[in-house]
């Protein structure tokens, strides 16, 4: 058995982020498992034609790592996973990486305080665990009848086949997304014929992406403070999107805006109603492309949106009865932020299962720690997520209270921390009030921002600053310590 400090689970974002932050702080026994054989996280696992980032690179960065050379205001996925293997090892983390790591469970031991975690490549105990996989890991597939029928290939686009060929092919689209909206322009210049299969239409707002002159990054290489001057503007600018999301008659405006998008990039009426949203805008994810519209409207693609029956050997059939053909299938139908893969593998203080707290809705005190579950910590937890500015933000406020809980443990010896059980309904408690006055309630629609049980975990209900002030301020109040026992500070047999 390996024996660390701190075990991170991911070399993502937050893996690595939190990695950084704790040697910063002098906490150097960390070792992050990940399950594949390269950092990157979702950087990596999505590598789909027109992956990207929705948030400018300037600010979907970490504020201690800037990077003055990237390419575009929106940068591809290739570049990202980059830069965050370029951060890795400029701040020393790679080594402390074990790649082909995926953990099966993690237990806690109350006797030595410690998680006892099990993985595909060891057995490790760690005083503190960081659950750091993110809830864009793992793809989420339709109920749909018939799935496992087709006879074509057939892949998640977070699972891109880039072995098959798609030239001349005629290929069906499930879902109309996130990243659907961004590998459909990028596939339909070489498909044969393309169907798209639309159940809901999404509010989509232009992008205006465009390329990073080479005088621009020398500046930002050359005057110091320049870099950070436009991260802070496009931080304002970002922070402002949230106001539609909170106000009636802010979102009147956006939503002209996004039909005027729609209207000026599809003249056709009939496909342009089609693609109208009849919800409020924001009630689902606001999607930003430039190319999405224009791809629909070309001769080799197809907008169907008639209800999938079932999937059948040689297309998809609709519950009109028809059965359109295929030759590849490729779902587009997003993860599953509310169903965490893990959490029925993290067993806590009293026997319970991460899946058990979370029975019927994903909650956290601060979006970081739980009630029942000593030392472990969740970034990005539960209403730690956005719909309007940058996760990375977000990820470094909960970093902040990782370590400030860290330090607190090691100053009063506390062996097991974790927060009460009052401090956490009350967290969530305030997070239900404030977001009883979001769109994502009064929007009238379904989304993926909703758990089982109808309410919204998933997002932060407000201002990201907000968010920040709230939760990197460590309250040992809200925390019930157990010193340190000398079973805990025994040695552990490797």
């Amino acid at each position: 058995m390996h024996d660390v400090h701190v075990a991170i689970i991911g070399a993502g974002f937050t893996g690595i982020g939190a990695a950084i932050r704790l040697h910063q702080h002098g906490i150097t026994d960390v070792v992050l498992l990940e399950r594949a054989d390269t950092p990157g996280g979702t950087w990596r696992d999505n590598h789909y034609p027109g992956c990207a980032c929705d948030v400018p690179s300037r600010l979907y960065s970490f504020s201690f790592a800037q990077n003055p050379g990237w390419s575009r205001k929106y940068s591809g996925q290739a570049e990202i996973q980059r830069y965050l293997c370029g951060v890795a090892d400029t701040y020393g983390i790679t080594p402390r990486m074990r790649f082909g790591h995926a953990m099966h469970s993690a237990r806690w031991n109350d006797r030595t305080q410690r998680w006892h975690i099990d993985t595909s490549g060891g057995t490790y105990s760690a005083r503190v665990l960081l659950l750091a996989t993110g809830a864009l890991s793992d793809p989420a597939w339709p109920a749909i009848p018939g799935r496992d029928e087709f006879a074509g290939p057939a892949f998640h686009s977070a699972q891109w086949r880039h072995d098959v060929s798609l030239a001349g092919k005629r290929v069906a689209v499930i879902g109309t997304g996130a990243s659907a909206i961004q590998f459909v322009p990028a596939i339909q210049p070489q498909v044969g014929a393309l169907t798209v299969f639309q159940r809901t239409p999404p509010w989509i707002v232009p992008r205006h992406d465009r390329a990073v002159s080479a005088f621009a990054r020398f500046l930002f290489r050359a005057v110091p403070g320049l870099q950070s001057f436009v991260r802070g503007v496009s931080y304002v600018a970002h922070e402002l999107t949230f106001l539609p999301f909170r106000y009636r008659r802010i979102r009147q405006v956006t939503r002209h805006l996004a039909l005027r998008h729609l209207a000026a990039q599809v003249a056709d009426p009939v496909l342009r109603a089609r693609l109208t949203p009849t919800y409020d805008m924001g009630c689902k994810r606001v999607l930003v492309s430039d190319d999405f519209y224009p791809a629909l409207t070309k001769p080799n693609v197809r907008l169907e949106t008639s209800a999938i029956e079932r999937i059948v050997p040689n297309g998809v059939r609709t519950q009109d009865g028809t059965v359109h053909e295929a030759d590849v299938l490729i779902f587009g139908t997003g993860f599953r932020p509310t169903d965490p893969p893990l959490a029925p593998f993290v067993t806590g203080r009293d026997g319970n299962t991460l899946a058990d707290a979370w029975r019927h809705t994903l909650s956290a005190y601060a979006s970081t720690t739980i009630h029942g579950f000593p030392n472990l910590f969740v970034i990005p937890g539960p209403n730690a997520g956005l719909g309007h500015s940058s996760m990375i933000y977000m990820i470094e406020s909960q970093i902040a209270h990782l370590v400030a809980a860290l330090d607190h443990m090691a100053r009063r010896a506390i062996g097991a921390l974790e927060p009460t059980r009052d401090a956490q309904h009350a967290w969530t408690r305030e997070v239900d009030a404030r977001m009883q006055h979001m769109v994502w309630v009064e929007g009238g629609c379904a989304s993926w921002y909703l758990d089982r049980g109808g309410r919204n975990s998933t997002l932060w209900p407000g201002f990201t600053f907000a968010f920040r002030r709230a939760v990197t301020h460590f309250r040992p109040e809200h925390y019930h310590g157990v010193p340190v026992t000398s079973a805990a500070t025994s040695p552990i047999v490797s």
